[in-house]
């Protein structure tokens, strides 16, 4: 009998198990722990850079933490530094050049929430300055790009910290603890997806009726991107675009990975292939509005090997939603936004007859002769009935696991650890969401060592 079996049946024989509960906070996760006071000289000055929807909602986040104060923003659209002025002081700092920003000596930290495109530049820049970065997931917009961030904040001893905060969040960290108490048997397989049905879930924000070139700085936008006139779409819904951003998969994938590589201590898969289309929002995009991955994922110390199922879906008929499922050889864990579902399914220690099953098929004669054999073989008095049961987990009312997650980066600017979600994490999880758009766009598998973060050629 396994060990998640033995419990099961002991707590059921307890009657302990079938009532959900709310259990407190895991003492024993370090990344939810309580906090000392912070004194006057634990104050934190930290500029960002990128005021656009993610920019605004991390410095939302950040300024309602204790001793953490915003001096600097930047960013290359006017009407955003006009309006970061408004919400946080007239004192604030603004710029269109990020560089600016990481040459001033009172500043400790950057909120890096810009297109993809930019995210290792100025990632990297920011380290070599000596800034801990908070960084928007996907870590980076090509592959290639994620060693050298990771090499930035080994040299420079920095806190780097992606902001995917599902990876702070106490529902991930109690789907872990069920997960590693062995409550579901043997992982055999993992179903995701996180669909949306809006035009603004799908990309397309506003654009002010003021955009222009003269409040606009185009051609710092575009960096490394190819060459073109300007163009207020590409600019304010450049996620659209390979040019700028990394897609569905950059954007959504990278959460569904960053819950499932922290509930099982996974270093991520090692073969990846993916398929979709555009179906609906043919607006002069170059992405696909729905995307499907499937993955292996090798067998490792702290999981055997199972396999991947995941989707994103913009035009989902149903209004969206996501969900991470693990299906065990005992039962399965779902992992929603604010909540977690244990439920237990042990099978009876017989096979059983009738029904469907072949049994009806004998003559009569062979009937009691299996009839015979099977009590023989499995006396009435030793068998066990399949058991099953349901455990809720909720997050604490008013819990928010993106100031956790900002909460987590400022104690480790204050303390020096190491963050959970450092690059080589962040890499793990940008890896097989860009590997993913990798495979749709040239119809092939792609083949990913989980160790060395490389593609295999």
């Amino acid at each position: 009998m396994s060990r998640s079996r033995r419990k099961f049946v002991k707590e059921l024989a307890g009657g302990i198990v079938g009532a959900a509960f709310v259990p407190p906070v895991l003492a024993k996760n370090l990344l939810v722990s309580p906090r000392r006071p912070y004194g006057p000289n634990d104050a934190i000055r930290i500029g960002a850079i990128g005021m656009g929807i993610m920019g605004f909602n991390n410095c939302q986040t950040a300024t309602r933490i204790e001793g953490v104060e915003l001096v600097a923003v930047c960013d290359l659209y006017d009407g955003r530094l006009e309006r970061s002025m408004e919400m946080f002081g007239q004192d604030l700092f603004t710029t269109r050049h990020y560089e600016a920003i990481l040459e001033r000596d009172d500043i400790d930290a950057v909120i890096v929430s810009t297109s993809d495109h930019w995210h290792d530049h100025i990632a990297i820049a920011a380290l070599e300055k000596g800034k801990a970065v908070y960084l928007e997931k996907p870590m980076v917009h090509h592959l290639e790009e994620g060693h050298a961030v990771i090499e930035a904040q080994k040299k420079s001893g920095k806190p780097l910290q992606v902001g995917s905060q599902r990876v702070s969040s106490v529902v991930t960290w109690k789907a872990r603890e069920w997960y590693q108490d062995g409550a579901i048997g043997e992982l055999v397989l993992v179903e995701a997806y996180y669909d949306r049905q809006s035009a603004i879930g799908a990309w397309q924000y506003s654009i002010p009726p003021d955009a222009s070139p003269e409040t606009v700085d185009w051609e710092r936008f575009l960096g490394d991107a190819p060459k073109r006139p300007f163009d207020a779409t590409r600019f304010f819904r450049w996620r659209n675009y390979q040019d700028y951003g990394t897609g569905v998969a950059g954007d959504l994938y990278v959460h569904l990975f960053s819950a499932i590589h922290t509930i099982l201590d996974s270093k991520g898969p090692e073969r990846i292939f993916a398929t979709g289309g555009l179906r609906y929002w043919k607006d002069g995009r170059d992405v696909p509005d729905i995307i499907l991955a499937v993955l292996d994922y090798p067998a490792t110390d702290s999981h055997p090997a199972f396999n991947v199922q995941l989707r994103s879906n913009f035009i989902d008929g149903g209004g969206g939603g996501q969900r991470v499922k693990f299906v065990g050889t005992e039962g399965s864990i779902e992992v929603f936004g604010n909540r977690a579902v244990l439920k237990r399914s042990i099978m009876a220690n017989h096979p059983g007859y009738g029904g469907w099953d072949s049994y009806f098929t004998f003559p009569e004669a062979t009937r009691k002769a299996y009839e015979e054999w099977y009590n023989k073989t499995y006396p009435p008095e030793q068998r066990t009935e399949r058991q099953t049961s349901e455990e809720e987990y909720r997050a604490p009312q008013g819990y928010s696991d993106h100031y956790e997650h900002h909460q987590n980066f400022f104690d480790a600017v204050r303390n020096g650890k190491a963050v959970f979600e450092d690059a080589t994490f962040g890499l793990r999880a940008a890896g097989p969401s860009l590997a993913a758009n990798r495979s749709y766009f040239n119809g092939a598998i792609v083949h990913w060592d989980p160790i060395s973060m490389r593609v295999k050629e």
